[in-house]
């Protein structure tokens, strides 16, 4: 197995794993919400950029969640 596809396959489980974590999304504020959703978007264009880099995968989710928070203020 390549690291290229060993990334995608651990990107996919800590997607999931944090997916699973949302079991109290009905308890969290909206501003929450709206960063729990910017930071597995901005993850997800990271690792597309980067073409599934560890670096640009964990950068895009800090970005995304960091938008994702400033957006849900409102």
């Amino acid at each position: 197995m390549k690291f290229a596809s060993i990334s995608k396959v651990c990107i996919a489980a800590c997607m999931a794993l944090a997916m699973a974590g949302c079991s109290s999304w009905d308890s969290m504020s909206h501003r929450q919400k709206s960063a729990v959703g910017g930071a597995a978007l901005g993850g997800v264009a990271g690792a597309v950029i980067t073409n599934g880099g560890v670096l640009g995968t964990v950068g895009g989710a800090a970005i995304g969640g960091v938008i994702g928070d400033q957006i849900g203020k409102h």
